[in-house]
């Protein structure tokens, strides 16, 4: 088994791993003492700007499409090398592509002219977001009654949609100014009497003028400086040709967009890993806490650190193998990114906390960055679907299929 990448992909490793360095992990001190949601995410907009500007945006979206991204593995790249440096501005970035997934997938070739032409540039700070998320949970945004299901909706009114509706924890959604990220993929009930296969839909809005109301932004514990409203759709008006695929087709293309983003937040959970190990390491190479040699020499020390590098090294063979199997369209290609998703977020959470202990009560301090990455990664088992109540749902429904082969997932 080859796990060598290509030359092309050496160079967008080093390209990403300098940006990182040099770039990304400004932003820590850029959003440290802003007291807002709002201000941080709007201080990050330099350095997503920049992002934008070298390239990284336009080289993650799939060449059919007008990109250069060869695939999940060339995200993968990008996706650990970014997220060791800083989440936010990382996150921001990949939302879009999450925001993008159903129009690469079922959106007609007008439609991705018009919608994916502007995050091809080099400039600007164009955003994308799916709205599937509601304030109340979606874990079951496709049930039928008597259950509630998506509640947001969207009824015909002569040649336009008019959308209503309330969604919440969308990544970036409501833009940099308040009015709308540039394409917003709404997740909406078409038809009120409809099964769930039959009346969900996904509709795009394109910055609305009137209608998107910010009803507040999540104070989150981690990701400080990436923004997650929530907010209102009054009345939003939108052409009947915004419709994206099959009218009622929206559950399975909301499955796919989501599936499709499972292996990356291993990959995510990697880096952030990665960052807290480093750290880690270095003091205990440094210090000695008041006793003779670096506390590295001691075997319980240096037993906790074997330990951890172990788990990051398997959380990067599951989660990038997970890249690899998605690009290959093996047939168990979803199940392992749902692995990596679950196993790697919540070793994330396990092995950061370990490293806690390896340093002592310094750690519970923001002089050194390990507590923060532990605020961050407790984000993973928790968004892209909750691991409880949506991923180990989905492997529960992969795991019954009367065609299951526990070999699928070997290629």
């Amino acid at each position: 088994m080859d796990f060598a990448l290509s030359r092309e992909q050496k160079a967008l490793q080093a390209n990403a791993r300098r940006f990182a360095s040099t770039t990304l992990s400004q932003v820590g001190n850029l959003i440290r003492d802003l007291p807002t949601p709002e201000a941080r995410f709007h201080a990050t907009r330099p350095i997503y700007e920049e992002l934008v500007a070298q390239g990284f945006l336009r080289r993650l979206i799939p060449q059919p499409f007008g990109g250069e991204g060869t695939g999940v593995v060339d995200m993968a790249v990008v996706a650990e090398e970014f997220h060791a440096a800083d989440v936010n501005v990382s996150l921001t970035m990949f939302a879009n592509l999450l925001g993008l997934t159903p129009i690469f997938m079922a959106g007609t070739p007008d439609q991705q002219q018009k919608w994916i032409g502007p995050f091809l540039e080099t400039r600007g700070a164009p955003l994308a977001a799916l709205a599937n998320s509601e304030p109340g949970g979606s874990a079951n945004f496709d049930a039928a009654k008597p259950g509630e299901g998506t509640r947001t909706s969207a009824r015909l009114d002569g040649e336009d949609w008019v959308i209503n509706g309330r969604k919440q924890w969308v990544s970036s959604a409501t833009g940099w100014d308040g009015k709308g990220a540039d394409v917003l993929a709404v997740v909406c009930r078409t038809g009120d009497d409809a099964p769930p296969e039959q009346g969900i839909s996904v509709i795009c809005v394109n910055r609305p003028g009137t209608g998107l109301v910010t009803e507040r932004n999540a104070n989150s514990m981690g990701h400080r400086g990436h923004l997650t409203p929530r907010f209102r759709l009054e009345d939003v008006r939108v052409p009947k040709s915004n419709l994206v695929g099959s009218l009622g087709g929206g559950r399975d293309l909301v499955g796919a967009s989501f599936i499709a983003t499972a292996a990356l937040v291993g990959v995510m959970s990697t880096g952030v890993m990665r960052a807290a190990f480093d750290c880690a390491l270095r003091f205990a190479k440094a210090e000695r806490r008041g006793g003779a040699v670096a506390i590295v020499e001691h075997q319980a020390v240096g037993f906790a650190l074997a330990d951890a590098k172990a788990v990051l090294e398997a959380a990067r063979a599951l989660s990038w193998r997970a890249c690899w199997a998605a690009d290959a369209q093996i047939e168990g290609a979803a199940e392992l990114a749902l692995y990596s998703k679950v196993w790697c977020s919540e070793a994330a959470v396990h092995m950061i906390t370990n490293l806690m202990r390896v340093v002592g009560i310094d750690s519970y301090d923001d002089e050194l960055p390990l507590y923060g990455y532990l605020q961050d990664a407790v984000a993973f088992p928790l968004f892209d679907g909750g691991n409880m109540g949506v991923r180990r749902r989905q492997l529960h429904g992969i795991l019954r299929d009367d065609r299951y082969s526990s070999l699928a997932t070997f290629g």
